[in-house]
Parts: structure tokens; sequence; C-alpha cells
């Protein structure tokens, strides 16, 4: 990575996780970045799309699982594996002044995979649904920038890796909604 880019990602780390710091934030950041937070909005997504649309509907639920568990595997397993970038609280930079809010966690930073997995939904969820009912889109991507704003805030990445992350998981959700249009273009 550039030197410059470095810096500036930096920067904007301590911005997010130092100047930015409150009891507020504090407090709920660490649920949004936490899955099981989300486990109630799964199930409306996987109930709603059943009851509502039946067949199709298990094939949008069985399409969005594909696309979380591919953005998933390919961000932890294959990307993050190839480029090794330490976490912020493992950075020997930034880790000396991290304010670690949750455990470091294992593994490599880039790309987040927490940004990855909820942008990959997020597009797909937008793309399946958005001419429907056009809220879907602020109210998906909204969920995924928190979900990806909460991990730079909590410490454990920084924000190239939940950029990197979201347009990446973008790539995925366009993908698989693609792939769904071409099942369903009546849709």
């Amino acid at each position: 990575m550039p030197d410059y880019i470095l810096q500036l990602d930096r920067h904007l780390f301590y911005f997010i996780n130092h100047d930015l710091t409150n009891p507020f934030f504090d407090l709920v950041m660490p649920w949004f970045r936490n899955p099981k937070f989300w486990i109630p909005l799964y199930i409306f997504i996987i109930v709603f799309s059943l009851w509502r649309y039946k067949k199709v509907g298990a094939i949008i639920v069985i399409l969005l699982a594909t696309t979380a568990g591919s953005a998933d595997f390919t961000s932890a397993t294959l990307i993050k594996h190839q480029v090794q970038r330490l976490r912020p609280c493992r950075d020997p930079v930034v880790g000396l002044t991290d304010i670690n809010r949750i455990p470091c966690g294992t593994g490599y930073s880039f790309p987040s995979t927490h940004a990855t997995d909820h942008f990959a939904m997020a597009i797909f969820l937008c793309l399946v649904f958005g001419k429907k009912w056009r809220w879907v889109w602020f109210a998906a991507i909204f969920w995924a920038a928190l979900v990806s704003f909460a991990q730079v805030y909590v410490g454990v990445h920084f924000p190239v890796d939940v950029i990197c992350g979201a347009i990446y998981g973008s790539l995925v959700g366009m993908l698989f909604a693609f792939i769904f249009k071409r099942i369903q273009p009546a849709f």
C-alpha cells in the first residue's frame, strides 16, 4: 500500500477510534458489529421472503445465504491470507494508541469480512427488492454502513479495510442479484 494511503488510513482510524469517542457509541457500537444482534433482522428477511413470495422467496433466501457465504469465504479465507494486513490492535504504530472496545480478534484485517458480508447482502437485497420498495436502498445501505463503521470504532479494522470490504461485498451482491434476475426475470 502506498505510504500516503497508509498514513491517511491511520489518521482516519485515529479520528474514528479516538476523536468520535462518546458514551453512547461505546455502548452501542460493539452490539452493531455483533452478528447475533442482527439475528431478528435475518429471521424477518427469511420469513417475509417465504411468506410473501413462496417459491420465489425460497430462491431469494437460498441466494441470499449463498451471497453471504461466498462473500465470507472469499474474504476471510482467500483474500485475508494473501494480503496478511495486521489488525489495528496488532499494528506496530497504531497498536500503541488503539482503544480496544472488544477483544482484538484473530486473523488478519484486510478486507473486513463483516463489511464484505453485510454489503454483499445489502446490495443483493437492494437489487432484488429496491424497485418494489425504494426505502430498502436506504435501510440496507445504512445497516451495512453501520456495521462497517462499528468495526473501525471498536478498533478491529482500519477504514481502508471496511471500504474495500464494502466494495468487494457490493460486487458479490451484484453478482448474485444478477443470477437471481436470470433465474426469475419476471420478478
